[in-house]
């Protein structure tokens, strides 16, 4: 009889992992959320269990505070500043506002952009990025896709991007938005991610706002400052016009008081942001090296705060991978379920060293066996 494969996971999915594999959630440590391993800040969870009776007031309609300290943090214009209920919700409002004819998305990437366009009845379709190409984006081939379907108007990318960590410049999105601007094509770009950069300034899309009109960038605090649960967003573009519309049409309060005054908070620790730096980026650089000695897996230069990695043993799957290291309680992301994304791959995000040690351990028994 054939086994029964285990379902493939997203990294939130702790209960199931724990129904599935009778492994209590407590036990486990996860590397598929890409979430802060350091969890909430202990500022922010002091101030904010001294503020409780800011749940007694509505928050301010327009989020004015929480829009200017958005505004320093991202060195931009608070009027150009819109927050929501997470960035599920600013991509929601932006991708049915645009009403795309066809949107064309970049990956394999996140889900949830599919979800959203198939409800506008729009047409939709994907370029791929190529392995042979480390899963960077081939923007000449991109211009040729973008000459050869002339009804193409509306553009999606992650950057740095999930679930591959590839990113482009600056420099290089410059290039892209130009090109679709001159198309028509309007640009949502997803930063989620961008806070784990090496160096954030190379890659962030966030001054060209300034420069095109026909973009518009989404962030949120869900994996840098460890909050997924509070569904805070925000959006930034140069476009007045199109922000005026979104603002119009977006549910009024749609963020609570504990959230607006937490955004604030987070956005002005400095010594969390410095702390969530240094640990990102000294631990990424370790498990790549211990990585590269690795006889059966090879990875692609991470920019956000997880690693993809193919795996090149013969006969040996993602899944197999993956419960290997979750019967050591150990969860990784088995890729199989990401569109595009051929072969056999695997994600784990950076956690604390000892966690990380721990992993590298585990994956070595298989990919870098003595």
């Amino acid at each position: 009889m054939e086994e029964k494969k285990a379902p493939a996971f997203h990294g939130s999915d702790l209960e199931l992992i724990e129904e599935y594999y009778n492994i209590p959630k407590e036990k486990i440590v996860s590397f598929g959320a890409n979430v802060n391993p350091l969890g909430l800040s202990d500022s922010v969870r002091k101030s904010l269990s001294e503020q409780l009776d800011v749940i007694t007031r509505y928050p301010d309609r327009e989020y004015t505070a929480l829009r200017k300290v958005i505004a320093d943090y991202c060195e931009v214009d608070y009027q150009n500043v819109v927050t929501g209920n997470g960035s599920t919700e600013l991509i929601s409002l932006l991708i049915s506002h645009r009403n795309a004819r066809h949107a064309l998305v970049i990956g394999p990437t996140y889900s949830e952009y599919e979800r959203e366009l198939s409800l506008t009845g729009g047409h939709m379709s994907f370029f791929n990025l190529k392995e042979k190409n480390d899963f960077r984006l081939n923007i000449e081939a991109l211009r040729s896709r973008l000459d050869a379907e002339a009804d193409i108007d509306f553009l999606i990318l992650c950057n740095p991007n999930n679930p591959t960590s590839s990113a482009l410049t600056a420099e290089e999105l410059e290039v892209v938005i130009q090109e679709c601007r001159n198309r028509g094509i309007f640009v949502m770009i997803d930063e989620t991610y961008v806070e784990f950069a090496p160096v954030v300034s190379l890659i962030t899309a966030i001054p060209l706002t300034k420069r095109y009109d026909n973009l518009m960038i989404i962030r949120g605090v869900s994996k840098f400052f460890a909050a997924p649960g509070l569904r805070l967003g925000y959006g930034i573009t140069g476009n007045e016009a199109f922000l005026s519309t979104l603002k119009k049409y977006q549910n009024p309060w749609s963020l609570n008081s504990i959230g607006a005054l937490a955004g604030e908070l987070m956005l002005t620790d400095t010594e969390y942001i410095q702390k969530t730096r240094e640990l990102i980026l000294s631990e990424r650089e370790r498990m790549c090296n211990y990585l590269d000695s690795f006889q059966y897996a090879k990875y692609y230069r991470p920019y956000a705060n997880f690693i993809l990695v193919k795996i090149l043993k013969e006969g040996l799957t993602s899944h197999q991978v993956f419960e290997h290291a979750i019967r050591q309680g150990l969860m990784i992301r088995d890729c199989s379920s990401f569109e595009s994304l051929n072969g056999e791959f695997i994600r784990f995000c950076i956690m604390n060293p000892e966690d990380n040690t721990r992993l590298i351990q585990c994956l070595g028994e298989l990919l870098n066996p003595s």
